[in-house]
């Protein structure tokens, strides 16, 4: 059976250290792209997709759970300050009001505090799901989304859509694959995890997509691919009989 995780963690500095070397790296390159071309947004999106996908070296490295929810509760706080202050100008200068970021850090912890200690595996596909593919939805539906349709007064695309989809699926069948290698729940249950995370994502609003496609796909796939889902029904239904 596959296996993310190594048989050991290194020590705490360490730890932190890789960690904020990667996040270092995805600074500078947002740095320098802001430079080279004149599109917010795909500076934005940059962050966004590569701030994400710290969340496989920190489960790579077995980082506390404590560690995480502390830099989630600080860049929370700097998230708060930057709609005030020009701290993150590159990441808020995006021509249009949103809490996008704040939500962001917020459901990094979130995750991090059910999850971490005992399914980390639903952490990681919760907040890939909201990096990778609300990422690359937003840049499909922006460039090729040729096919427009409104939800509550906000302007979607099926181009974008499908790609939040097809990228919600592929990371969490990958995720599962991952840890309980090939069975059908590593490869079916990832479908209903893309349909409601494609749902989610349509009926945002001001950045809570950030917050409600993370959590709600980290959720959904804990419930069913343990089975707490049917345990969960079946209980729900004796009380109301």
């Amino acid at each position: 059976m596959p296996t993310f995780a190594p048989g050991f963690a290194p020590a705490l500095w360490l730890q932190v250290a890789i960690a904020s070397s990667w996040l270092a790296i995805v600074g500078l390159l947002a740095a320098a792209l802001q430079r080279w071309t004149a599109d917010p947004e795909v500076v934005r999106k940059v962050v966004h997709i590569g701030t994400g996908n710290i969340i496989l070296l920190a489960w790579w490295l077995k980082i506390p759970a404590w560690v995480g929810i502390a830099a989630s509760v600080v860049f929370s706080l700097v998230a708060l300050l930057s709609y005030v202050l020009p701290i993150l100008p590159g990441i808020n200068s995006v021509g249009r009001k949103s809490l996008g970021t704040f939500f962001y850090a917020v459901s990094i912890g979130v995750l991090i505090a059910l999850f971490w200690r005992s399914f980390p595996q639903y952490t990681a596909i919760g907040i890939l799901i909201m990096t990778w593919g609300d990422g690359l939805a937003a840049l499909v539906g922006q460039r090729w989304g040729k096919h427009p349709y409104r939800l509550m007064g906000m302007q979607k695309s099926w181009e974008g859509s499908l790609a939040m989809a097809l990228t919600s699926y592929g990371v969490t069948s990958l995720v599962l694959w991952g840890v309980q290698g090939h069975s059908w729940q590593t490869w079916l249950i990832p479908v209903s995890v893309a349909l409601l995370a494609t749902g989610l994502e349509a009926f945002s609003k001001l950045g809570i997509d950030n917050l409600t496609v993370p959590l709600g796909s980290a959720i959904a796939a804990f419930l069913l691919n343990e089975g707490y889902l049917g345990i969960l029904l079946s209980t729900i239904g004796k009380r109301l009989t």
